[in-house]
C-alpha cells in the first residue's frame, strides 16, 4: 500500500493506527549537500516538497527487496540536519501486506504496479488550514528547519495544496480523508491476509 499526500496531512498518524509494518519514505531524501537538489523558485531555500529532492529508485528499490524476501536495510534520515545518519533494517517478517508512506509515494504508483507489488494508493487530504496548522506545529515541535523557512514553506505549501493533491491522484493516487483510508487499508489488508506476499 503507497499512501500519500501533502505534508502534515496525517499520513505518519493514520500509518500508526493501521496497525501494519510500515516503511517511511521520507528516509529516502537526498543529503543537503547533493548538487542535483532542486530551488524554489526566486529563492535560495531547497525545495523538499519537489519530487527531485527524493531518491525514487532507492525507494522502489527498498518496496521491490521487501515484497520478495520481508526485509531491506533502509538509511536512516535526519531532516533537521538534511542528512542521512545511518542505516537500519526493515524487516516485516510473514505479513502479506505493509505500508509504504510519504509525500512522494504517488510518483512511484505506475513503477510499483509494473512491477506487481501495489495493492492501493492512498492520497490523505484534511483541508490546506487544517494541514497548515498541523504541519507547523509538528515541524516547530520536532525542530525539522527555522522558524522562518517553516512559515515559508507553510504558505507556500497551503496555497499549492489543491495542485499537490490533483498531482498526486493524477499519478494514481486514491483522494480520501483518514475513514475511508483506514477503511480501504482494512479491506486491502482482509483481501490479501491469503496470499504469498507480492504486494507493497
Amino acid at each position: 500500500m503507497l499512501l500519500c499526500g501533502p505534508s502534515g496531512s496525517g499520513k505518519s498518524l493514520l500509518a500508526a493506527r493501521s496497525g501494519l509494518p510500515v516503511l517511511r519514505l521520507d528516509d529516502f531524501y537526498k543529503e543537503g549537500t547533493d548538487p542535483t537538489l532542486p530551488q524554489v523558485p526566486g529563492s535560495s531555500d531547497i525545495d523538499w516538497d519537489h519530487p527531485g529532492s527524493w531518491d525514487a529508485e532507492a525507494a522502489v528499490a527498498a518496496i521491490t527487496e521487501l515484497c520478495r524476501s520481508g526485509r531491506t536495510r533502509v538509511p536512516v534520515y535526519d531532516i533537521s540536519l538534511s542528512a542521512r545518519t545511518g542505516e537500519d533494517g526493515v524487516d516485516i517478517g510473514r505479513t502479506p501486506l505493509f505500508l509504504a508512506e510519504g509525500i512522494f509515494a504517488a510518483e512511484i504508483v505506475t513503477r510499483c504496479r509494473e512491477l506487481g507489488v501495489l495493492a492501493d494508493a492512498l492520497c490523505l487530504s484534511r483541508g490546506p488550514l487544517t494541514t497548515f496548522r498541523r504541519r507547523f506545529v509538528r515541524d516547530l515541535r520536532e525542530g525539522r528547519k527555522s522558524v522562518p523557512f517553516l512559515l515559508r514553506r507553510g504558505w507556500r505549501l497551503m496555497r499549492q495544496e489543491r495542485s499537490i493533491i490533483a498531482r498526486q491522484t493524477a499519478l494514481g493516487a486514491h483522494a480520501c480523508d483518514r475513514d475511508e483510508a483506514m477503511g480501504r487499508l482494512a479491506a486491502a489488508a482482509a483481501g490479501r491476509c491469503a496470499t504469498a506476499r507480492t504486494v507493497a
